[in-house]
């Protein structure tokens, strides 16, 4: 099965208790890692500059196609405090260019205003499931280049899954947790998921589904929610069934936090996901909405 991505790679510097990690990441890179995990082929539709070691993508066998720039890679200064961080854009590289891919599904997951509006239409129209995770579209810099989110209006037909916290859904729809899933299932999102640090809730049609991770201590959160998202995507498109996909993404969330491991390197294998997930399949809950 095949995976197109479409994100930019970032370099990361990310500070955590006064300590400076610099990480090649990006939700390309952990979205399409992850997703060779689970034996998908993966097409990353990317940009990055001559100061990224793209020789690391050819080792994880990911396909990247014109997505060398003359412009440096983006780059991010991030500070991590427990379950909270602050992002400080240092580069921006040059947008994605569209173009048509023949895959099981795609992801679309900008980090920094690198896919336009058109572009992602024209990704709707050819994607047979197609996961979104809009943070990118909603974050500006301010005069300092700390990243603040604003309000965005998303056109949201024809996109199969979307995974927002509310602080993001507030910038596309407002209302109480409950009322900010139902709307975004008004706008055409079949999978609605609604990450709130360690609460994890899924709407389908009139049921809420929800897993909470166990609260233990937090180190490297960079990543976590991409690699939640991958990991939805691919085991939706292989398995068909939403409830194994939310535990599977549970699981590996959670198996990326306790590995206490920095950037990619947290990147769980199949088989701690899959222990993960069979874990929260026994304690899920529903409720009807």
């Amino acid at each position: 099965m095949k995976l197109a991505v479409f994100a930019h790679c970032a370099i990361d510097t990310i500070t955590i208790d006064n300590y400076n990690y610099e990480q090649i990441g990006g939700s390309a890179c952990y979205c399409g890692i992850t997703a060779r995990q689970f034996k998908f082929d993966v097409d990353l539709f990317t940009k990055f500059g001559p100061d990224f070691p793209k020789q690391y993508l050819t080792e994880n066998k990911i396909n990247f196609i014109n997505s060398e720039s003359e412009k440096n890679t983006t780059k991010f200064v991030i500070s991590i405090n427990g379950s909270d961080r602050t992002l400080k854009l240092e580069n921006e590289c040059d947008t994605i260019d569209y173009s048509s891919v023949n895959a099981d599904g795609h992801i679309v997951s900008p980090i920094y205003h690198e896919i336009s509006y058109d572009t992602l239409k024209q990704i709707k129209n050819d994607s047979n499931f197609l996961f979104l995770d809009p943070q990118g579209f909603m974050r500006k810099k301010d005069s300092q280049n700390n990243i603040v989110l604003e309000n965005i209006n998303l056109d949201l037909l024809n996109v199969n899954a979307i995974k927002v916290n509310p602080e993001e859904a507030q910038h596309i729809v407002h209302g109480t947790d409950d009322e900010i899933m139902l709307a975004l299932q008004k706008k055409g999102v079949e999978y609605v998921l609604l990450t709130n640090k360690t609460d994890v809730s899924l709407l389908v049609k009139d049921k809420i589904y929800s897993i909470t991770l166990p609260n233990k201590q937090i180190h490297d959160t960079t990543g976590i929610g991409d690699i939640f998202c991958s990991t939805f995507c691919c085991t939706m498109l292989k398995e068909k069934d939403f409830l194994w996909a939310l535990c599977f993404a549970g699981g590996a969330a959670q198996a990326a936090l306790e590995s206490k491991n920095i950037g990619l390197q947290k990147i769980p294998r199949k088989g701690t996901i899959q222990t993960n997930a069979s874990y929260f399949y026994n304690l899920l809950k529903f409720r009807d909405l």
